[in-house]
């Protein structure tokens, strides 16, 4: 991880962005913004599942007066987000959200783009340039040779000259793309044309698994360098998902304290005497639940599951039909395979509730030992290889 890129710091609401803030997570409503109840139920499931930042669009009259209505309710800043008029921008502002996003791609008069800055500066709420490789400015790229990163960002800084003429600098930017490879080189020019903070995302990422992985390469990939203040998945699928994912790698990326669980897992082998996909899955929905901030290893094997996950807070590993429960890589329970994910969901609410030092000191007695029978009694059975890895080996080079 390299150190985060300084930005300038700005304000949306409560929530910092920039400067020596965290990086904040952002997502955006489905809903229609003239569906007060509805609305907000979603950005009540947004805020729980770790978003900081929610956008709802303000595309007619009638979502302006539901902003009005949102705003004072929601739980998280509020930010518009305004396509080809400009006059509901001002509509949004008056209706009281914390920030707008503008898309130069689509308001191109600059008598308009002035207008909505002088607003905001008066009213002293940041906007964010919201630069599309799908809706950019033809002109741009005619100029640039195409949808390169050199037009994106030109399109960013055009508007940003925009805002300077009328004395207006609260703003945050963002040139997201589709393609990642376009998306990472945009950001990487952005950051060092401006020390504007930087909204980071994939847009129009697509529905899991693929949206999830292109977002993850370039979001990831970007705050790794140190660049990105505040991201958004952008995912076809409930918007709760995007929430989760970004919350989830800040979190992985050590750019967040995890609040929530981290569940691993092996991947399985020839040792596995248990199934791992589903012990892993009913783990996951039963601690998460609970809303339980550990991480917690389910493995497949007592051979070298406690030890490849002995700095996991929490594991259980299967073997000859039982669980070694394990903590921290020590075994302290011995239980039937039967209930090994009820085990590890007492174990957890144990290990919260009195500690981790606690509950390696409350070990069942003998359960060491037992596990480390069990441990002997397969390597007797498998040997060192249980994937036969040596005997194919050993046939290729016969062949050969």
């Amino acid at each position: 991880m390299q150190e985060r890129r300084k930005t300038r710091q700005v304000m949306v609401g409560n929530v910092a962005v920039g400067g020596d803030a965290r990086v904040s997570v952002q997502s955006m409503t489905t809903t229609k913004t003239a569906d007060v109840e509805g609305t907000l139920a979603q950005i009540y499931a947004l805020a729980a599942a770790g978003a900081d930042i929610v956008r709802c669009t303000c595309n007619e009259e009638e979502a302006a007066v539901g902003l009005a209505q949102i705003v004072p309710r929601s739980p998280v800043p509020i930010v518009a987000d305004i396509h080809f008029q400009y006059k509901l921008a001002l509509a949004a502002m008056e209706a009281g959200v914390q920030a707008l996003r503008l898309n130069p791609g689509n308001i191109r008069k600059p008598e308009h783009i002035k207008a909505v800055a002088r607003e905001a500066k008066d009213r002293g709420l940041p906007v964010r340039i919201g630069v599309n490789a799908g809706s950019l400015d033809p002109a741009m790229k005619e100029k640039h040779g195409g949808l390169t990163p050199e037009a994106l960002v030109a399109s960013a800084m055009h508007e940003l000259a925009l805002f300077e003429e009328v004395d207006f600098d609260n703003v945050k930017i963002a040139v997201k793309a589709s393609n990642v490879p376009l998306m990472i080189d945009s950001y990487r020019l952005l950051s060092e044309t401006t020390d504007h903070p930087l909204h980071l995302g994939v847009t129009e990422a697509g529905p899991m698994p693929q949206g999830l992985i292109k977002s993850v390469a370039g979001i990831g990939t970007l705050l790794a360098e140190g660049i990105g203040d505040t991201i958004r998945f952008s995912l076809t699928a409930d918007p709760v998902e995007e929430a989760k994912a970004g919350k989830v790698l800040l979190e992985a990326l050590g750019l967040r304290e995890r609040k929530g669980l981290d569940l691993i897992a092996c991947p399985s082998c020839g040792r596995a005497e248990v199934d791992v996909i589903g012990i892993a899955a009913a783990a996951q929905a039963a601690l998460e639940s609970r809303n339980i901030p550990l991480q917690v290893a389910v493995m497949g094997c007592v051979v070298n599951g406690p030890g490849e996950a002995s700095h996991a807070d929490l594991g259980i590993a299967g073997g000859r039909g039982k669980g070694h429960l394990f903590v921290r890589g020590t075994v302290v329970r011995v239980v039937p395979e039967a209930q090994m994910v009820d085990a590890l969901v007492d174990e957890a609410e144990k290990i919260m509730a009195e500690g981790i030092e606690a509950r390696i000191a409350a070990a069942d007695v003998g359960a060491a030992e037992e596990a480390a029978a069990t441990r002997d009694e397969l390597l007797q059975i498998q040997g060192t290889d249980a994937n036969h890895t040596e005997e194919t080996v050993e046939r290729i080079r016969e062949m050969t």
